[in-house]
């Protein structure tokens, strides 16, 4: 069973949110951050991303970074930027990108779950980057962002969806990338005391997005456990922020690949050997886009190809070596191109397909990339069977898009 709570979050007024709400700290670097907070003090990147208050070029991980993180965020509250409820609440947040919106029970969600394997991972996580996490959430004992779950759709939860979201929304804007954000309060005692029900029929949570960020949240509250000689296990310390959205309202976009040379062989010799394991189609100049699994696109010397892998290659009863990211970065980048280790060899880089084909061709076509290889996107029915089987994904196999908007509600660790 997946045990979730309601909270009493910190947000902004509904006024202020376009103004306070922000993009991931992840997602953009210092200066990206101080451009776009500029001239906007009531911006979270004050609190998420705080050496924007410093003189350009101050290390994110100096002790006065997180001191004015701190100072910050409590600032915030002062001002009335930001506002705790006066009760728990659930929350729903959906999100709208070229049309299509995916609505999620905003929830706290259980660090014993996480710790004893109900909340499933895909990825590795590596302890730097966790402690890095750890001492955010620690300084101001608080998730101020969200982590990214996904569940099994279930009727129930579906209903209360569309319940809540009939009325209007607490929040409702359009971000300056294009996305569209909305939030409704969930006030009815029935309603929450449903919701937590219907989460613990639910045998288990998936990380969709932020492993390190869920890895960290979850260490942090583990550790007050460890440090309270009165714990009881109520405390708010046990939970953490996550958005939970049912799986079929989720969309994985492609994560593709460019390589910088073709490991000493010409175009003809690469599309050559390429022959061996893959029914190789020139596609001509046009646009190249995968059609469903066990499909590639390959750029080459200002051509489009489709690779179809030869059956021989792959095992579809098997979750991992029926990827199509196992299959290219085995018979193509590590076979063919002489690329063993994806996070750490220097000949090769990862877009996002937010950016569209015409990112790689670009890439490609002005000589910093040899070649362009696209994927067709992984699926949530593969993410699940991964987790449930204790696999874990090849590197850079997932991109979700619209990311989670930070500084629409906030959980304190102590309240």
């Amino acid at each position: 069973m997946a045990i979730v709570k309601p909270f009493k979050g910190v947000r902004p007024p509904r006024e202020l949110v376009a103004e306070v709400s922000s993009r991931p700290y992840d997602v953009l670097n210092s200066e990206e951050a101080r451009a776009e907070a500029e001239g906007n003090a009531k911006s979270l990147y004050h609190i998420i991303k705080p050496e924007i208050d410093f003189a350009p070029g101050k290390d994110e991980h100096d002790p006065e970074v997180y001191d004015k993180a701190v100072e910050n965020f409590k600032a915030f509250q002062k001002n009335g930027w930001l506002v705790q409820d006066d009760k728990e609440h659930y929350y729903i947040y959906a999100q709208t990108m070229d049309g299509r919106t995916q609505y999620g029970f905003v929830v706290a969600a259980s660090v014993e779950d996480y710790l004893s394997g109900k909340i499933k991972k895909h990825e590795l996580t590596r302890r730097d980057k966790e402690e890095d996490r750890m001492k955010h959430v620690r300084v101001q004992n608080a998730n101020i962002e969200p982590v990214f779950f996904a569940f099994p759709d279930d009727r129930v939860l579906d209903d209360i969806i569309k319940s809540v979201t009939a009325g209007p929304a607490e929040y409702d804007f359009v971000s300056a990338d294009g996305f569209g954000h909305h939030f409704w309060v969930i006030d009815d005692d029935a309603t929450i005391a449903t919701i937590t029900a219907e989460f613990a029929k639910i045998p288990a949570l998936y990380i969709a997005d932020g492993h390190h960020r869920t890895a960290a949240a979850a260490l942090v509250g583990a550790e007050k456990k460890n440090a309270n000689p009165n714990h009881r296990g109520d405390e708010e310390y046990n939970y953490f922020l996550a958005v939970a959205f049912p799986a079929s309202h989720l969309h994985i976009i492609d994560y593709n690949r460019v390589v910088k040379d073709l490991n000493g062989l010409s175009p003809a010799e690469f599309l050559e050997k390429l022959q061996y394991n893959f029914e190789v189609h020139d596609k001509g100049t046009v646009p190249y886009r995968p059609e469903h699994l066990h499909d590639f696109s390959l750029y080459l010397e200002g051509r489009w190809y489709s690779l179809v892998p030869r059956p021989r290659t792959y095992d579809d009863d098997d979750p991992i070596g029926q990827l199509d990211v196992t299959i290219s970065s085995d018979l193509i980048l590590r076979d063919i191109l002489g690329i063993h280790d994806l996070r750490s060899d220097k000949r090769i880089d990862f877009v996002g397909g937010i950016r569209g084909l015409d990112e790689l061709k670009r890439r490609v076509d002005s000589g910093e990339m040899a070649m362009a290889l696209a994927l067709y996107p992984v699926t949530m029915q593969q993410l699940m069977r991964i987790a449930d089987t204790g696999n874990i994904m090849p590197p850079k196999t997932t991109w979700f898009e619209p990311k989670l908007r930070s500084g629409l509600v906030i959980h304190k660790l102590d309240d």
